[in-house]
């Protein structure tokens, strides 16, 4: 009897165990907001995620998948748990978004000099050809133009898609701007690259959480640790340690990183 009662005591240690653990899912192809060192996920949205469960009593279990759509389509099916993500209205049927947001981003339009983009209203981005990560969305309008006129071509890393905005295949990526330029300061043939000033919109990334996780009955204590985190000035110092990390990172050589 003391052993079934030893063994029944292990087994509810071992449940209270996995569930505090949390599923995160990342596509680390954005610096300084994430990015691989080859070894493990770095920059700003793992560091913010395993503090802010760490705080709520929860380990962090980090899912890296093929491309950014997997990411969100896992955890719209409850397969991961979290996701940092911007809030649309189609990826609020399936996720709970923080109400403190982790980051104020402004999207820009990355084109090649050699072949100028004329952009004044989002109208203007019919008459040319667009390259984004799958799954990436920039707004309903700009969604609803993107369906309406079949102009953009979808790929999975972003080095393949500043590598067609180089060679002159499409004409501009959407993407956030402190990232793009982040991105484009080391590579290679990159040096005509630029971010038009006119920004295509502002947008606040948050912390997402899978309508059917358990953490979603766990959002108000989310935000309020996310609020803490602010106040604390805990955002702001690793997104320039970030910075700084993926700067000193990109300058090694390749078999010292």
């Amino acid at each position: 009897m003391r052993c079934l009662f030893g063994l029944w005591l292990a087994l509810l240690a071992g449940n209270v165990v996995a569930q505090q653990s949390v599923r995160y899912c990342d596509y680390p192809v954005y610096p300084p907001i994430s990015w691989s060192d080859g070894k493990q996920v770095r920059g700003l949205a793992p560091s913010v995620v395993k503090q802010l469960f760490a705080e709520l009593g929860y380990q962090v279990e980090i899912v890296v998948l093929g491309n950014w759509k997997r990411c969100l389509l896992d955890a719209a099916e409850g397969r991961v748990d979290v996701v940092l993500a911007y809030s649309t209205a189609q990826r609020e049927q399936t996720l709970l978004f923080s109400r403190v947001p982790v980051l104020r981003e402004e999207v820009a339009l990355f084109i090649n000099r050699q072949h100028p983009v004329q952009f004044e209203r989002l109208e203007d981005l019919t008459r040319y050809r667009g390259g984004l990560l799958f799954g990436e969305s920039y707004g309903v309008a700009f969604d609803r133009m993107v369906a309406a006129h079949d102009n953009i071509e979808w790929v999975s890393d972003s080095r393949q898609n500043f590598g067609k905005l180089i060679r002159g295949r499409i004409d501009f990526i959407t993407q956030e701007r402190r990232t793009g330029e982040l991105y484009v300061e080391h590579l290679a043939g990159a040096q005509d690259i630029v971010a038009l000033p006119k920004a295509l919109n502002v947008d606040y990334l948050r912390v997402a959480v899978s309508r059917r996780s358990p953490l979603a009955s766990q959002m108000p204590r989310i935000d309020a640790q996310l609020q803490r985190m602010v106040d604390a000035g805990d955002i702001e110092r690793w997104l320039n340690e970030s910075e700084v990390t993926y700067r000193d990172m990109v300058s090694l050589p390749a078999d010292a990183r």
